[in-house]
């Protein structure tokens, strides 16, 4: 393994992670697990001790003080916990049948319920004594960051049921709504075709140059799905009439509520997204047609009607890749490690001088594994540590035009949590909404540079990936939106059985996707997406347009205001965890509650997608 500070980028290399622990079995681990148990115990203490107080009415129980002595030893209860979560993680990440691996990530995950006992009895007590909570501001006026916190514990707590009943709820749930989205789960990871290919391969195939592949995976997809409706139909019905019973014990009007809380968001602000969402979808669908009639033009679809006539494209059609003629090219290109980070710092660079920096360090100091291996784990993603506040970013690197995008992608999340330096462990965590703002932003400093300099069939092509990619953001995104919607108001009023399903499945299509299809559409989408059958997290779609479409007009915003931007958006990172996304973004300048600054964001790819339906055209 290379040492620190030793990483070239010459070769493809493998994290260095001795600044955090050198193995799980040197005295450094096991010092910080000893002291993670200390921790455990002294919060653990104080909770009894304010619980007991409480309890007793005691006069002389100093809330205010007590509360200050807690936050320290959660704060650093909750960083200890991060960083033994995330290196638990990152070392299983990459040898995943080590067994001693295997236990230890179990041992860390079982102290995170210990965490969450704890902070169920803060909560607790937050409520009996918020009557004082003012006057713990005003003694300790150190603290006034944390009001935003604290008041979302005590709201939280408005949706809690008794100590016993959620306990209750949380054990049947075990066997009701998350054994029924398991279901779901491994019926989709067994299915295969009659020649043993399995679901997740011939979903994949969409990606495939071949037209009569896609064509022929999609059919073999429906049909597969159309076998197992019926049990998938009783997951999901069975999963959101639980989470409608549930919402109403705790509290919530409608499922969205709990879910815009979870968000940070208000209604106001999502009605400006989805509205601007609706308003653009006659420019997807411009771009749809464009790229079927492409397809058509080069026989590069099986479709009997796609691209003829103005008719949409097929449904099997929206990933297809355009192929490219020019020579050494940016999609062509066999990128070396070394010239994947140089890109991206130059491009980091360009926006921002401390972005390029601290990317440059991130490459240089043996942050990035990006080695592909037996026992690795796919994908690519950024783990952030509290200890020294740095990250660790995992990549399959293979010299591809899309990993440079990954690349670029998971150093925006690293370069995220090192605007956080120096805040509070219990700001590092941000909602949904604001998750994949820096990653998607440097992605999109990334691809506009490559739109700008590339020529030919290579720019529709570049054009073609990131529209493929955004209008899945903003335009399926907001169709899944409008089917959970109608689900959850029609599972109101009784039982869905699986033609019910495609029937608002089908809706939902025809009022985003409208025209921009043909008549070869997907009705069994309901049954594909997992995100749908999670009972954390209702209505799982928005949060990522509103990611996406944030990073847009955060970005249009770097355009109109130049290098001075660069420390405003620094400034809005360091502030996720801490406030509302209203608030954060009326500290910045932006009113997220009105269409304005959503239509910045539509404003980059409407601009894309009338130059790809000009080149289309050529």
């Amino acid at each position: 393994m290379a040492k620190e500070n030793d990483t070239t980028c010459c070769e493809v290399p493998v994290w260095n992670l001795d600044s955090i622990f050198p193995s799980i079995e040197c005295e450094e681990y096991k010092s910080a697990l000893s002291e993670n148990n200390s921790l455990f115990e002294s919060t653990e203490q104080l909770a009894e001790t304010a619980e007991s107080f409480t309890r007793e009415q005691n006069g002389n129980f100093d809330f205010p003080l007590w509360l200050k002595t807690f936050l320290e030893n959660y704060e650093k209860l909750t960083a200890s916990i991060m960083t033994l979560g995330a290196y638990a993680y990152v070392i299983y990440s990459t040898d995943t049948t080590n067994t001693s691996y295997l236990n230890n990530l179990d041992s860390i995950e079982k102290l995170e319920i210990r965490l969450n006992d704890i902070e169920v009895k803060f909560t607790r007590i937050l409520v009996s004594h918020q009557n004082q909570t003012d006057e713990f501001f005003t003694r300790f006026p150190e603290y006034s960051e944390y009001r935003f916190t604290i008041n979302e514990f005590i709201e939280n707590s408005k949706h809690m049921l008794s100590p016993a009943e959620e306990k209750l709820a949380a054990q049947l749930q075990q066997t009701g709504g998350n054994a029924w989205g398991n279901l779901q789960e491994q019926i989709i990871s067994n299915l295969s075709d009659s020649e043993g290919k399995t679901f997740n391969e011939l979903r994949n195939d969409a990606y495939d140059s071949d037209a009569e592949t896609r064509k022929l995976s999609w059919e073999k997809e429906k049909a597969l799905l159309e076998q197992n409706k019926i049990a998938l139909a009783a997951s999901l019905n069975n999963l959101k009439g639980e989470t409608i019973t549930l919402n109403k014990k705790r509290g919530w009007k409608t499922a969205l509520d709990r879910s815009l809380f979870l968000s940070r968001i208000s209604g106001e602000t999502l009605n400006a997204l989805t509205e601007t969402l609706k308003d653009a979808l006659p420019v997807w669908r411009k771009y749809f047609k464009a790229k079927a009639a492409y397809l058509r033009k080069h026989r590069m679809t099986k479709s009997e009607t796609a691209g003829l006539n103005g008719n949409g494209i097929a449904f099997y059609d929206l990933f297809a890749p355009l192929s490219s003629g020019e020579k050494d090219s940016l999609l062509s290109k066999k990128w070396t490690f070394k010239e994947a980070c140089d890109y991206v710092v130059e491009k980091y660079s360009s926006f921002s001088e401390s972005m390029g920096k601290f990317a440059r360090t991130a490459f240089d100091s043996g942050w990035v594994d990006a080695k592909i291996r037996r026992g690795k784990t796919g994908g690519a993603y950024d783990e952030d540590f509290p200890k020294g506040h740095q990250s660790r970013i995992l990549t399959n690197f293979t010299g591809t035009f899309s990993d440079i995008i990954t690349l670029a992608h998971e150093a925006g999340h690293a370069y995220h949590f090192n605007c956080m330096k120096g805040k509070s462990p219990l700001f590092f965590s941000y909602p949904m909404t604001l998750a994949e703002t820096a990653s998607t932003f440097a992605e999109t400093i990334v691809k506009q540079d490559m739109i700008k300099n590339a020529s030919g069939t290579d720019k529709l092509m570049i054009l073609d990936i990131d529209l493929q990619d955004a209008s899945q953001v903003l335009v399926d995104i907001l169709c899944r939106f409008y089917f959970e919607q109608s689900v959850f108001e029609n599972r109101e009023k009784g039982i869905l059985n699986a033609d019910d399903f495609c029937s608002l499945m089908k809706d939902a299509q025809e009022k985003t996707y409208g025209d921009g299809l043909n008549e070869e559409r997907h009705e069994y989408m309901w049954a594909v997406k997992s995100h749908y059958y999670s009972t954390g997290f209702d209505f799982y779609n928005f949060p990522y347009a509103f990611g996406q479409l944030f990073a847009a007009a955060l970005y249009e915003k770097s355009l109109e205001e130049g290098s001075a931007f660069a420390e405003k958006y620094a400034e809005l990172l360091s502030n996720t965890g801490s406030m509302s996304c209203e608030d954060l973004c009326a500290k910045a300048g932006f009113d997220i509650t009105k269409k304005d600054f959503w239509e910045k964001g539509i404003k980059l790819y409407k601009e894309e997608a009338e130059l790809f339906v000009s080149l289309a055209q050529e």
